[in-house]
């Protein structure tokens, strides 16, 4: 059975917006370890089309860019629209029954799933199935924009904290 964890860089008073503020080099490279780690991910539509960015390679990219969309190309990944008619490489367009698709999911496949999306991350815990909610906060306060919890905080418990590159700090929980 796969482990479901929702993370997000988000900022000191709970919102995500990938336009506000960047990861340091430390931290983007604990995304891209992350991210080869992972069984796959499960994208809600808004954020698959953001990570889309990464299906094309571009002139101006870094090293460190280019490896991050590699290992972003090779995972499966999952996507939860009921809007889109198709979806790119390596991705499996989740639209009918998306609940019992979801369970489907996490029965069949083992290690870590990514779940990306704030409202698709809040259908998830409504449904009892994250597993692990990581969150890095990152030293900005933005007043407004969208949360990184979509509904009300599901009751959690602390497991780890740790700070990772120079500004962020990542609190790990699980449903309590």
């Amino acid at each position: 059975m796969a482990k479901f964890v929702f993370g997000m860089n988000l900022s000191l008073d709970g919102y995500v917006d990938h336009d506000a503020f960047a990861p340091d080099p430390v931290l983007f490279g604990h995304w891209t370890e992350r991210v080869r780690g992972l069984t796959g991910s499960l994208y809600g539509r808004r954020i698959y089309e953001i990570m889309r960015y990464w299906d094309e390679d571009r002139p101006e990219w870094s090293p460190a860019e280019r490896d991050f969309a590699e290992a972003w190309r090779r995972q499966p990944k999952w996507v939860v629209s009921r809007s889109l008619a198709s979806v790119g490489p390596n991705a499996t367009l989740v639209s009918d029954d998306i609940a019992a698709a979801i369970r489907d999911l996490k029965a069949r496949q083992g290690g870590e799933i990514d779940v990306a999306g704030p409202d698709l991350a809040r259908s998830l815990t409504e449904w009892g199935l994250i597993d692990e909610y990581r969150l890095y906060f990152h030293p900005v306060v933005l007043g407004g924009g969208k949360p990184f919890f979509a509904a009300p905080r599901p009751p959690l418990r602390l497991t780890a904290s740790d700070r990772i590159g120079k500004d962020a700090i990542r609190l790990t929980y699980v449903p309590a």
